[in-house]
Order: structure tokens, then C-alpha cells, then sequence
């Protein structure tokens, strides 16, 4: 049915996934980048036949240094990018408030262009130019894919990537800290955590469970295979 009461939300019959994969992708990307990065570092550590305590602090500091780097890393870009679209967010309120007519063409244009008629699509955008605040949120999204009020905080993204490393970076560490002296424990805890985390990442993806994490397991282990490899030459040397 194409009508319906003024102020009834329409029916939905089914309903999607977050595809922007919202806080769960860039919360696990963290936790397997801490994880790989850190296990791979402790692999070439005892790959150079270190002591336990040479091989805990390597694994300490790689921790640290990589949590921190991630953080500030996070929030230098985000700042950046959230910086630059207020920017253009200026540009265009000043150019709704120089050049109403023209913008509203322009947004009769993007109407147009996706298929509606010439002339609904000006009374459109007639009605959306009405409001100021409504029609700089309509053209923001349009042309630059932004939201005002709703841009992500630079904060938010220093603290979620600094907890997610250090997560994912503790793991291997844990067995060192419990008083594991070899680097099969650790080991066994990284598989664990690479598998748990590739399977969770398959909520927002089309793959199955089993694949994801077999798949993150196996990129995993050849890393700390490679690190272990060179640390093995260059404590031989």
C-alpha cells in the first residue's frame, strides 16, 4: 500500500544488520591488531631463545607502546576528518544563506537524478528549504555524507582503540604472567583468542562463523611463524 495515516510509521516486515558493522568492527579490529602485533612480537622474542622475564617485558612494552600508538593514531585522524567536515558543513551554511535559490536547485537536481519527476522534486525540495537547519542536513548528507551533531568523537575513538589493543595484546602475555616459562601457553591462548575474535567478526559479515575465525587463526599463526623464524636466526647469529 503507497498510503497511510499522517503521523503512523510504516510497517516493516523484516529487518537488517548493522552493515557499518557500528561499534563491534573497529572494537574487534583493535583487539586482533593488539593480539596479533603482541604475540607476534613475544614469538620472535622467544624465537631468539630469550629468558621468560626478556620475553615477558618484550611483551609489557609492545603492549603499551602499541596501545598508546593506536590511541593517539585514533584520535589524530578522527580529529582530522571530523575537523575537515565541519569545515565543509561552514561551507555549505554559508552558502544557504548567500544563495537559497541556487542550492535549492541543486537539491531539486539531486532528486532528479534519482528518478523523481522535475516537478516533485522541486516542490521537495521548496519544502525542505523552509527550514534552514533542516535543509543543511539534508544537503550535508547528500554531498558529504555527514550528519551535523552526529560526527564521530576523536575522544571516544582514543579510549575504545587503547582498550581494545590492550585486550587483545594482554593475551598472550597472560601465560608469561601466570609464570609460563615456554611459549606453547601463550600460544595456545593467542589461537584461541584469533579464532574467537574472526568468529565475531562474522556477525557482520555474510561468512560463517567457523570460516572467519579459521581464517583470522591461520593469518595469525603465519605472522608469529615469520617473527619466530627471524627471531630464531638472529639469536643463532
Amino acid at each position: 500500500m503507497s498510503g497511510g495515516k499522517p503521523g503512523v510509521r510504516p510497517e516493516r516486515h523484516h529487518q537488517h544488520r548493522d552493515v557499518t558493522g557500528g561499534w563491534l568492527r573497529p572494537a574487534v579490529f583493535g583487539a586482533m591488531d593488539g593480539l596479533v602485533s603482541n604475540f607476534a612480537l613475544i614469538a620472535g622474542v622467544a624465537g631468539g631463545q630469550a629468558s621468560r622475564q626478556v620475553v615477558l617485558l618484550a611483551g609489557l612494552a609492545g603492549l603499551a607502546a602499541g596501545a598508546f600508538s593506536m590511541a593517539v593514531g585514533e584520535y589524530i585522524s578522527v580529529a582530522s576528518q571530523s575537523e575537515l567536515a565541519e569545515a565543509e558543513i561552514e561551507v555549505e551554511r554559508r552558502e544557504l544563506a548567500r544563495h537559497p535559490g541556487a542550492e535549492e536547485r541543486e537539491l531539486a537536481e539531486v532528486f532528479e537524478a534519482r528518478g523523481v519527476d522535475p516537478d516533485t522534486a522541486a516542490e521537495v525540495a521548496r519544502q525542505l528549504s523552509r527550514d534552514p537547519d533542516e535543509a543543511l542536513q539534508v544537503h550535508t548528507k547528500e554531498e558529504l555524507g555527514v550528519t551535523p551533531g552526529e560526527l564521530p568523537s576523536p575522544t571516544l575513538a582514543a579510549v575504545s582503540s587503547f582498550l581494545s589493543f590492550a585486550v587483545g595484546a594482554l593475551l598472550p602475555v597472560l601465560p608469561y604472567l601466570l609464570g609460563a616459562s615456554s611459549l606453547w601457553p601463550a600460544a595456545g591462548v593467542a589461537a584461541l583468542g584469533l579464532f574467537g575474535a574472526g568468529a565475531l567478526v562474522s556477525r557482520v559479515t555474510a561468512r560463517a562463523w567457523w570460516f572467519g575465525g579459521t581464517r583470522q587463526l591461520l593469518f595469525g599463526a603465519a605472522a608469529a611463524a615469520i617473527t619466530y623464524g627471524v627471531g630464531a636466526l638472529i639469536g643463532t647469529g
